[in-house]
């Protein structure tokens, strides 16, 4: 069975207090594995279980415990733990730039969880994503949203916690509030209302005017 210890650090850092989370060690066989993959068959039986007491799931130990910096995080580990580290904030930057964006839900969480809803086929009276229909495709492509990569799960929580509580790399897009891949071209990146930006990591960046 897992063990993790988990710590957060504060330090001054030119005059700001970063926050320094520091993750995970294994008990038993576990500890002797660098391995930091949580093994298919585990998260299999996790999801099975989420899904028959229509539970929250969580592998991990959240190294951050606050609703909103959760969400911002779960949104760069799928969107971005791939990336480099101002790819990283960069992804971040631009769900807060959308909270402080009218236009937008003006919670993290909302912003995050954003898209189209319908009726459940089992409950009418109950309503459900609609799959592909996000305004990030990871919340709504069919697949269980469980971190199971415990090194980028716990980068994505540190890249959240800062950019949230620390304001660390805040405002590196210049106020964006879209961004796709580098190898994609959206419809809606040639729409006379974005103005682009700029690629940061693997994304590249455009404000809505």
């Amino acid at each position: 069975m897992l063990k993790f210890v988990t710590s957060a650090l504060s330090m001054t850092l030119n005059g700001v207090i970063a926050i320094g989370l520091i993750a995970y060690s294994y008990s038993a066989t576990a500890a002797k594995s660098e391995t930091a993959i949580v093994p298919p068959e585990m998260i299999e039986a996790l999801v099975a279980s989420v899904i028959e007491n229509e539970q929250t799931p969580t592998i991990y130990p959240d190294l951050i415990d606050n609703p909103q910096a959760h969400c911002l995080a779960l949104n760069v580990y799928y969107e971005s733990r791939s990336d480099n580290l101002a790819g990283q904030y960069a992804v971040a930057d631009v769900v807060l730039n959308r909270v402080r964006d009218a236009r937008y839900p003006n919670t993290i969480c909302d912003v995050v969880y954003q898209g189209k809803k319908k009726p459940s086929w089992k409950d009418p009276e109950r309503m459900v994503m609609v799959r592909d229909a996000c305004q990030f495709s990871w919340y709504c492509d069919g697949k269980p949203d469980v971190p199971g990569d415990e090194t980028g799960w716990a980068n994505a929580q540190y890249v959240a916690g800062s950019i949230l509580f620390a304001n660390k790399y805040r405002g590196i897009t210049e106020s964006a509030t879209h961004y796709h891949a580098s190898y994609v071209k959206p419809y809606w990146a040639t729409d006379s209302s974005m103005s682009h930006i700029g690629r940061i990591g693997s994304h590249i960046f455009y404000r809505w005017d």
